[in-house]
């Protein structure tokens, strides 16, 4: 073959696959936009209402539901969605996507958050944000049942009598959050502790059970509360804002597959705040898989079909 017929042929070549290539990465494209893809973040709750997802929507359709797990953040989660990598939230909290995604001022009225935040998500993101679950996974300040009785304590405020003589361990982030961070909380509370130790979230209920320190700043829903019998104190002041837990999805997607929203409204306020801790405590102190557990709670309350509903 002479040289410029094999270099015509090499070109031709190039181009069929150069074709074949970008044919193939559209028909990925579109595939992955046809598939469900429910993300979650590390916790054991949001795994687990993860699940619950993908069991309700396998249950009600015929869909195929890819599961996403242990995304690092909330902020990741959110990325995840704007880049089209997953199309369904499984957990998002009001008061974390207002001071995170949304950029704005916490809103201390649960009504009011819930409204703006729907509201925002769908005029800035094209996402559904759902109504809650029914429960709140908000910030609580908590002690060991010994200490509580020896110090009387009941809500927040009353740290403050001792608060000079012990030590807090409280989430690494919450140190520089502005709005319902540490600084805020100093300047609403009127006080703060002698020393108060950055730590992974999952590290604070070991350390206040084995009295490396005296506070932590935990979870409302964490199971690990009644797997240590852990006092939580009212935050009398109401400075946490609401952080109501709702699922959340691509406009795109339920435009597309228009069952999935009666699938997910579903679970909007089936699920206290009672029941949010027993299944954590159930993942995190029995050992259950967080698949296991939601399969099991859905089973328990017949996949909240509209019989069950209407009872």
């Amino acid at each position: 073959m002479r040289r410029n017929d094999m270099k015509k042929s090499m070109t031709f070549l190039s181009s069929f696959v150069l074709v074949l290539g970008l044919l193939i990465g559209c028909s990925n494209q579109a595939e992955n936009t046809e598939t469900v893809q429910v993300a979650s973040i590390v916790t054991t709750e949001s795994q687990i209402m993860g699940y619950m997802l993908k069991h309700m929507i396998e249950y009600y359709t015929d869909e195929e539901v890819e599961m996403i797990n242990n995304l690092g953040s909330s902020t990741v989660l959110h990325q995840a969605m704007l880049n089209g990598d997953a199309n369904i939230s499984a957990t998002r909290y009001t008061g974390t996507d207002l001071t995170g995604a949304l950029q704005a001022e916490p809103i201390k009225d649960a009504a009011e958050a819930s409204a703006y935040v729907k509201k925002a998500f769908t005029e800035q993101f094209n996402q559904t944000f759902f109504d809650t679950y029914g429960f709140e996974n908000t910030y609580a300040f908590m002690v060991t049942q010994e200490m509580a009785t020896q110090y009387n304590l009941e809500k927040v405020s009353d740290l403050a009598a001792i608060a000079q003589n012990i030590e807090a361990g409280v989430d690494t982030s919450w140190l520089n959050r502005e709005g319902d961070g540490f600084k805020a909380f100093v300047e609403e509370y009127g006080f703060e502790f002698k020393r108060t130790y950055p730590m992974q979230i999952g590290l604070v209920y070991d350390a206040v059970q084995a009295g490396e320190v005296d506070v932590v700043l935990g979870y409302t829903t964490d199971g690990r509360i009644a797997s240590y019998n852990l006092k939580v104190l009212e935050d009398d002041l109401n400075f946490f804002p609401p952080y109501e837990t709702s699922a959340l999805a691509t406009n795109e997607l339920l435009e597309a597959k228009p069952e999935l929203r009666d699938v997910i409204e579903r679970l909007v306020g089936k699920i206290s705040n009672d029941q949010m801790q027993q299944l954590n405590f159930l993942a995190d102190n029995n050992l259950m898989e967080p698949a296991i557990v939601a399969e099991n709670f859905l089973i328990e309350h017949n996949y909240f079909n509209d019989e069950e509903a209407s009872n």
